[in-house]
């Protein structure tokens, strides 16, 4: 509270002591002390209301007992201001509402009886305490309890401790109750907000609890159809049988809520959701998950499961998030007469930004293999684990993000899991029992040039060496990201070849192969690598064409061979604008395209 010399007298007879001494300093306050007692006595009073009845919409507040203290209202005057039926607007109403606090025993807030079933929620020992034109400096209830009688959310379920500050009762009217065109500033609802052990069961048995809630800084702004018009709307929708009219409206509200709501964090802690039934049952542990205005965070994820699957997840993170393009694609599939097409749906995908993950730890159980493998059911399960994995994705365009960077590190999975991947399946016979892998994707396309780069695709595993590729793709329009695989296929035989890169580094993988082979075929190591080593020197330029450039690869490959090193090869084409997809597939030999390649090969 602000004191000022032009107050009158009755403002500091609310309470506010600081404000009273610094008056008296002033020689305001020169009137005798019983007269001034008399005077604060006069303007502040208790008031208790029955039986309060308070209607916003649909939803319905009922409260036994009101009990409303330090109040300059009176009760004539509390009652009218509560009172439901025509009247001020609520916004207007609880602008006027003043007490030092207001105390409810028991608050019950549900649907009122034209409205479809929906949940009864009933708070205890509900305070709130400095109460100023609508809105209350802290806001308390002891507990409350949920009742779902009806609907896919049947159930019951219980909160502890609620708390919330600087609560503005006057914008949760407006918000709720008032429309407004979706672009006037942003109100704020509340500064903090907090509710403890929540715990909810439903009717198949499955069970949410939580910890601890709290929330700072959630503001809204009206829109046309008021919030509480939006939300009933999308209540019991089928959205299968949307007549397009009103599959527009709701893509209209849709866009407006998206654009209504900000937050500045939303916090929850020891979270947990199991499901009872046997046959389903699992449990899916949070230890705390974190919400921003532009991205999320969950720490120590815990998952176990009924056939013994086991997962933990250190932590998963979004940073950089945004509805921006969801939200303009909802206005333009609002505005169509016909159905949205693969195209139109597609411009629904949101900014995703950075996606980090930390310490997987996946434990998988076995399936058993009734011939061939009759006692699986008693083998360990397999593991999978991965250190560190990132997503960086670029704002899309037309749906299609125009750069992207996947990075697995520490990927971690028995040999025996990829037998059937091509390149892979053969690693187990090399000796390798567990795979170590890192992988690496980086791309970027460039609508103007119409180029896709590839700015680097590698493989590396522990004790086995990389493979890496760099390149570039020409020739690449928006057509050849098109949903319709018709017109992909077809915009891709416009793509040219512009140069590629690629590096072989071994790290042991070609020395285990070397020695399995060996053993296949009964020769020695040195006797099976010289044989390589003739066939890389004058096999492969003969495969193609004879070239000087097939012969800078022919050689290098053979010194990778005698001492396995790193073996690099630069493609570039001549004409410098590239080879088309169809003259590749029209060239009889490799050697009609090698003639037509600056090669650079060597090893080291």
């Amino acid at each position: 509270m602000t004191c000022s010399k032009g107050r009158p007298l009755r403002a500091w007879a609310t309470g506010a002591s600081a404000c009273v001494l610094i008056l008296l300093g002033a020689g305001l306050a020169a009137q005798p002390r019983p007269v001034l007692a008399q005077e604060a006595a006069s303007a502040v009073q208790d008031v208790t209301l029955q039986d309060v009845t308070l209607v916003f919409g649909e939803t319905v507040l009922r409260v036994p007992r009101l009990t409303a203290s330090g109040t300059r209202l009176s009760k004539d005057e509390l009652s009218t201001l509560l009172k439901p039926g025509p009247g001020e607007a609520w916004p207007v109403r609880l602008t006027r509402l003043d007490a030092a606090s207001l105390v409810i025993p028991e608050l019950r807030v549900e649907r009122a009886a034209s409205a479809a079933a929906g949940p009864v929620v009933t708070y205890r020992d509900v305070v709130a305490r400095d109460v100023r034109a609508g809105r209350i400096a802290e806001l308390t209830a002891a507990g409350a309890s949920i009742l779902v009688e009806a609907g896919p959310q049947k159930g019951t379920g219980t909160y502890g401790r609620l708390r919330a500050t600087d609560l503005d009762l006057a914008v949760l009217a407006r918000l709720y109750g008032e429309p407004g065109d979706g672009k006037s500033a942003l109100q704020r609802v509340y500064a903090t907000f907090s509710m403890e052990d929540v715990a909810y069961v439903d009717a198949r048995g499955t069970a949410v609890t939580m910890a601890r809630v709290e929330g700072r800084d959630l503001s809204g702004r009206q829109i046309p159809a008021t919030w509480t018009g939006a939300l009933q709307a999308f209540a019991g929708v089928d959205y299968e049988r949307l007549a397009p009219v009103e599959r527009s409206r709701l893509m209209n509200l849709g866009a407006d809520l998206a654009e209504a709501v900000s937050i500045g964090t939303l916090e929850a802690t020891g979270v947990s959701v199991q499901e009872a039934k046997p046959r389903d049952a699992f449990r899916l542990g949070v230890a705390r998950l974190l919400m921003t205005g532009a991205g999320a965070a969950l720490e120590d994820i815990t998952f176990s499961g009924a056939d013994g699957a086991k997962a933990r997840l250190g932590r998963l993170a979004l940073d950089g998030f945004s509805l921006a393009p969801t939200v303009a694609a909802l206005r333009k599939l609002a505005a169509l007469t016909g159905e949205p097409s693969e195209a139109d749906l597609r411009l629904l995908a949101p900014t995703i930004g950075a996606l980090a993950l930390k310490d997987l730890s996946l434990d998988l159980p076995p399936e058993p293999h009734p011939v061939r493998d009759p006692a699986a059911k008693a083998l360990a399960p397999m593991h999978v684990g991965l250190r560190d994995a990132a997503l960086t994705l670029a704002p899309p365009r037309d749906g299609v993000p125009t750069a992207g960077r996947l990075s697995l590190s520490g990927l971690t999975l028995p040999a025996s899991a990829v037998e059937g991947v091509p390149g892979l399946g053969s690693l187990g016979l090399y000796g390798y029992r567990d795979l170590d892998l890192n992988l690496v994707a980086d791309t970027s396309w460039d609508a103007a040039t119409k180029e896709l780069k590839l700015g680097e695709v590698s493989v590396s595993g522990k004790d086995m060496g990389s493979v890496r590729i760099n390149g570039m793709l020409g020739g690449i329009g928006p057509e050849v990201f098109n949903p319709d695989v018709a017109i992909s296929s077809f915009a891709m035989l416009s793509a040219t070849a512009k140069a590629m890169d690629l590096t072989i580094e071994n790290g042991g993988l070609f020395d285990r192969f070397i020695a399995a082979q060996s053993k296949v075929l009964s020769l020695k190591p040195e006797e099976l690598k010289q044989e390589y080593v003739t066939a890389s020197v004058f096999g492969v330029p003969a495969i193609l064409g004879n070239s000087v450039g097939a012969k800078a690869v022919g050689a290098a490959m053979g010194q990778f061979v005698t001492k396995p090193g790193t073996l690099s090869l630069s493609l570039r084409p001549k004409n410098g604008t590239g080879i088309g997809m169809l003259e590749f597939g029209a060239a009889l030999t490799p050697a009609a395209l090698f003639d037509r390649l600056e090669v650079n090969a060597k090893a080291n």
